[in-house]
């Protein structure tokens, strides 16, 4: 069994679009020096959408991400990098610390959470990606709406947004929940996520895919980085 990294935390920056161009080369350098930083398992910086149709029109230009997984639980400091997104979001960012609960699959050929079993008795945040195979894609998408339109109004919701390395065929999401039984009800209960699940296995949507679930443990920043609601908003 692979062991679960102590910590794992989510950043998240909202550009000015004075600066937003400016992410772009970054995007290109920064991945490998997160990878080097002491401490550091795992390390993915992504570009975000609004989650409500994951094709390539669903891009957000002015918001990206970083999951890392650290090997201490005083991790989280990005140096360097994080100083370089912090000038270029102008103080716009959040960072959410997380400890993992589940995790199932592959990101790059690796399971960058372990292999944790555990359980939460307060907020959850729920992460999915996928690299889609490309004769597949479309039907993906096709598939897609009206689970992002059902996962607008599910109740417990706190936040959701997508993620993705490139804009095209390598997606996911991001979402954040009142409690594990709002997750649980909306992912195995909801009709047309269901029919989604059951869809997977033959349509073989996907060369490599995960889900992980965690426990929100602090947010620190502002949290309508994140597409926050109060409950009870739609």
């Amino acid at each position: 069994m692979i062991p679960a990294p102590p910590l794992v935390t989510l950043h998240v920056w909202r550009l000015p679009r004075r600066t937003a161009g400016l992410a772009f080369p970054r995007m290109a350098i920064d991945p490998p020096r997160l990878r080097r930083l002491p401490g550091v398992r795992f390390a993915k910086l992504l570009g975000t959408g609004t989650g409500t149709g994951f094709g390539p029109g669903d891009a957000d230009l002015t918001r990206f991400a970083a999951v890392v997984s650290w090997d201490t639980p005083g991790g989280g400091d990005l140096g360097a990098v994080g100083r370089a997104w912090e000038r270029l979001a102008g103080g716009s960012e959040v960072r959410v610390d997380l400890t993992p609960l589940v995790s199932r699959g592959r990101w790059s050929g690796v399971a960058p959470f372990g292999e944790p079993h555990g359980r939460a008795t307060g907020t959850v945040l729920a992460l999915t990606r996928a690299r889609l195979r490309p004769a597949r894609a479309l039907t993906f998408w096709k598939a897609v709406p009206p689970v992002a339109r059902e996962l607008h109004a599910a109740p417990g919701l706190l936040a959701r947004f997508g993620i993705g390395e490139a804009p095209v065929g390598w997606q996911g999401t991001v979402s954040v929940w009142r409690d594990a039984a709002d997750l649980t009800a909306f992912a195995y209960r909801q009709p047309e996520h269901r029919a989604v699940i059951a869809r997977t296995p033959a349509a073989r949507w996907y060369a490599e895919d995960l889900f992980a679930r965690f426990a929100v443990r602090a947010i620190h920043g502002d949290k309508a980085v994140l597409s926050w609601r109060e409950e009870g908003e739609r």
